[in-house]
This record gives structure tokens, C-alpha cells and sequence, in this order.
């Protein structure tokens, strides 16, 4: 019996540990898989800033995004790739990192920015503009790395 009461116990910790202070459930920290890098350039091609990416590329990939991720590291983030350009619209549901989305376009400029979004916040965030890409970087990235609408993306797969 003893037992069995320090493991539900124990269970009851664990599920504890996996609220934040609002009572949203937060995952176990989902670890980044670097799978490409992307450089941000300037209208005439000189580079900005390269970060490595994650790429969502499913419908489920792409509809996860970073919900639950407590921690991303630096000069990163997730490219999400569209079959073909819309509207497109995000939302920060079971995100708890503030986050910097920047929309790109079918020719890869840079047609959107929202930056320092509201963790955990139901509000849509959309493109001004059709877009195809869509990169997720930690708050303040765009900022610090002076990224303007117009500037363009070029990005490739890591082998």
C-alpha cells in the first residue's frame, strides 16, 4: 500500500509541475531539431542575420508550430512553408514564449511583421499580404537584427 500512495503521489507532482500558474497544461520542453538555416538580406542581397530553423511542413506540423515550447535557443526559429501563398493567419494558443512572426512572400520578401506577440493569447495575427513562409523567432530578434518589411529571406535544408 505504501507503495502505491508514493506513486500516485508521485504522478500527482508530475501533472503539478506541468501547469502554469494560470492552470494552462504545458508540455514537457519540446527540444529544437535544427533542420535548415535562413538569412534575412536586404534588398540588394547583403545579409543581416542567419539563423537555424525548424521547419513545419505538415498541416500538423504547421498547426502545432511552437505550442509548448518553454525555451527556444538563440538565433532560431521555425519556418513554416505554404503550398501556395494566402492571407494566412497564427495565433499564440498554448504558446508560452512571446514571439516575433514575420509573413514572406511567394518571392521571399518580407511582407509582415508582428513583433513581441502576447504568449497563450486566441487573438489572430495576420499577413497584410499574401504570403507563402512564415518565420517564428524569439521576441526581439527582429529588432536586434533590424529587420524591416521589404527585406527579403533565403533559406535552405540542412543535408
Amino acid at each position: 500500500m505504501p507503495a502505491r500512495l508514493l506513486c500516485l503521489l508521485g504522478l500527482a507532482l508530475l501533472f503539478a509541475a506541468c501547469r502554469d500558474d494560470s492552470g494552462r497544461v504545458i508540455q514537457t520542453d519540446i527540444a529544437f531539431e535544427e533542420e535548415g538555416t535562413l538569412t534575412f538580406l536586404q534588398a540588394d542581397g547583403t545579409p543581416v542575420a542567419t539563423i537555424a530553423v525548424e521547419l513545419a511542413e505538415t498541416p500538423q506540423e504547421r498547426a502545432r508550430g511552437l505550442m509548448h515550447r518553454r525555451s527556444l535557443p538563440p538565433n532560431s526559429g521555425m519556418l513554416f512553408l505554404f503550398d501556395a501563398p494566402d492571407t494566412l493567419s497564427f495565433w499564440m494558443h498554448n504558446t508560452p514564449l512571446p514571439l516575433d512572426i514575420l509573413f514572406v512572400s511567394p518571392d521571399s520578401q518580407i511582407v509582415t511583421i508582428v513583433r513581441r506577440t502576447t504568449p497563450f493569447s486566441d487573438d489572430h495575427i495576420r499577413s497584410t499580404a499574401p504570403a507563402q513562409y512564415v518565420v517564428e523567432v524569439r521576441a526581439g530578434f527582429a529588432d536586434r537584427a533590424g529587420l524591416t518589411e521589404g527585406m527579403r529571406i533565403r533559406w535552405r535544408r540542412t543535408p
